[in-house]
């Protein structure tokens, strides 16, 4: 049952994301956001660390730009 340890709830997960709980909600339902979920019963969303790191560092990834992207000049 140690898989069941590392779960968190929507207010969690938006305040480990740095977002509020109606926009990971919203997300979510809309799909915009590619971050697993595990649904608990009928009614309960919970996340898993794992996802939630995964997800940040997929942030990461496409936050970080070559100095060609941000227009600078390699000569």
């Amino acid at each position: 049952m140690d898989e069941f340890k590392e779960l968190y709830t929507t207010k969690e997960a938006a305040r480990i994301l740095g977002m509020s709980p109606v926009t990971l909600e919203q997300a979510r339902l809309k799909g915009n956001l590619n971050l697993a979920f595990v649904r608990v019963g009928s009614r309960s969303i919970r996340y898993r660390r794992e996802d939630l790191q995964a997800f940040i560092k997929s942030l990461e990834a496409h936050t970080n730009t070559s100095s060609s992207d941000r227009g600078i000049n390699n000569k």
